[in-house]
């Protein structure tokens, strides 16, 4: 999504949030003070935590691990206090020649009274669109697809 298609959804919250995602960086990470609520709950495959503090970590470590992390919005749902976006996250493993990965997902998210997101739920795939993808336990995981789909 283009910051043109961002800025054309009407709610401010939502493009508040769309525009920082799309655009982050390790600088960005104070800045999730302002769209995040103080107490704000976030749940990922691989995470569960309460606090701004402890999100901001969480993308942190993200910038740590990955080269050349990057979102982007592909679809936008919002109703009231609630938004669903679509996404796709590229990125690079560290190391020379790693090869570009992705993951698609969706993240609903619940904005409180002062615009800010008070819960933030993360929805995709480990297996399909992260293990399956790793030489080793690719195909372990691929194996197991194939056994356990009818």
């Amino acid at each position: 999504m283009s910051e043109a298609t961002a800025s054309r959804h009407p709610d401010p919250r939502v493009q508040r949030v769309v525009a920082l995602y799309e655009t982050l960086v390790p600088a960005d990470l104070p800045a999730l003070r302002g769209v995040y609520a103080d107490s704000a709950r976030f749940k990922d495959p691989f995470n569960q935590v309460q606090g701004v503090a402890a999100i901001a970590r969480i993308f942190g470590h993200m910038f740590k691990q990955l080269d050349a992390p990057r979102f982007e919005v592909l679809a936008i749902v919002a109703s009231g206090d609630d938004c669903f976006l679509t996404w796709d996250f590229r990125f690079r493993a560290r190391g020379a020649g790693a090869a570009v990965m992705g993951i698609h997902g969706a993240s609903h998210l619940r904005f409180d009274s002062d615009g800010r997101v008070a819960m933030h739920r993360d929805y995709w795939d480990a297996a399909e669109e992260l293990y399956e993808k790793l030489p080793v336990l690719g195909v372990l995981m691929r194996w197991l697809k194939r056994r356990a789909g009818s």
